[in-house]
Order: structure tokens, then sequence, then C-alpha cells
């Protein structure tokens, strides 16, 4: 269970770094919280207001959002990615913590990230 209320981006990612083996970066242009070992995502900023993305696989997604659509939700940008959005103001953060913590460690049992080649 979580002490840290997750009521924005910064006890997110207070949160995340928490866990072992993550780190700041960037994901998308976005701020996000990755794997320091692979460089894989798996917590990022979201242009939603009151929300952040989660990346983690598609049966929890879908799961989440049937369960808990006040808390995990998508726009059509979401739709058939691995991700999803998770308001700050969730009903229930334990269960948010839970998510983030299975999202790092689906992140971390994938092969390192490519690189990405940079804009001229």
């Amino acid at each position: 269970m979580t002490t840290l209320p997750l009521r924005d981006w910064d006890a997110v990612v207070a949160f995340a770094l928490g866990l072992s083996d993550t780190e700041v970066g960037a994901h998308y242009g976005k701020p996000a919280v990755k794997i320091a070992s692979n460089g894989r995502a798996f917590l990022s900023g979201s242009r939603e207001p009151e929300s952040f993305v989660l990346q983690i696989d598609h049966d929890t997604k879908d799961m989440l959002i049937e369960t808990d659509p006040d808390s995990f939700w998508q726009t059509p940008h979401y739709q058939g990615w691995p991700s999803l959005l998770v308001r700050y103001t969730s009903a229930d953060p334990d269960r948010v913590s839970a998510m983030i913590e299975r999202a790092r460690d689906q992140a971390a049992a994938k092969p390192p990230a490519k690189a990405r080649k940079q804009k001229a």
C-alpha cells in the first residue's frame, strides 16, 4: 500500500522513482519515468489535464477501463495502444500504485529500446 497521495505528476514520479532500476527521462517529448537498464518508459506525462499516461499490457488496460473508468480512461489517441490515462483524483490510490508497479515490471522484462533517429 502506498503512503503517498498520487495527486500530481511530482508525486507519481516520486513514487515511481522509489521502484528499482528507474530513472527520469522523456517519452515522445513528454517527461517520463523509464527503466534505467533498458530505456523503456512505463509512465509519462499527458496533454490531458489531471491525468498521466501508464504504459501497460492490453488485457490489464481493458480490465482497468471496465472496472474503474473514473480512474482509468482513454481518448481515441490511445485506442489500440498499450497505454491508458490515469486520473490523479482516483478514489483508489493503492490500485493506481499497484498498476504503476505492474507497468514497471512489464517494462523491465522487455529488451532494450531501439535508439530513435534524431531529426536533422
